[in-house]
């Protein structure tokens, strides 16, 4: 496991992300008097929406991309590569983030916010095709 010490690194990156903006996103709510779950209405002119939305998708993308890069270290994909898919997940992950927090043009869908979370997806199932491939040959 050694030899996967920046993907694991990344990996717990990826989840101290999610718990920080899960903080973020409590704490936030609770300064304005706001009960947990989700803030209606969705607008993304709304700093405390944002927020929430940011934090709902670092955990809908977290499971996803997780789980592959474990089994991608049980596996043996080779670590340079997964290293660079999580290296690069991560940082897309955190510009998603500082965007969508930040708001503006930026952080409306079907924006650069869209074309991020999208390439994060695409990362994450090059993955799963990448520790698929190790599992079969």
């Amino acid at each position: 496991m050694a030899a996967y010490w920046l993907s694991i690194i990344g990996v717990l990156a990826l989840c101290l992300l999610s718990v920080a903006l899960a903080v973020y996103s409590g704490f936030s709510k609770g300064r304005r008097g706001v009960l947990s779950g989700p803030i209606v209405p969705a607008d993304d002119d709304n700093l405390l929406y944002r927020i929430d939305r940011v934090h709902m998708n670092s955990v809908e993308a977290l499971a996803p991309f997780v789980v592959p890069a474990l089994l991608a270290m049980t596996v043996g994909v080779a670590p340079a590569a997964l290293a660079v898919l999580v290296g690069l997940h991560l940082a897309i992950r955190l510009v998603h983030c500082g965007i969508y927090i930040r708001g503006g043009n930026a952080a409306k869908g079907g924006s650069i916010r869209t074309i991020l979370y999208v390439s994060g997806a695409l990362v994450t199932a090059v993955l799963i095709v990448m520790t698929g491939w190790a599992v079969i040959r």
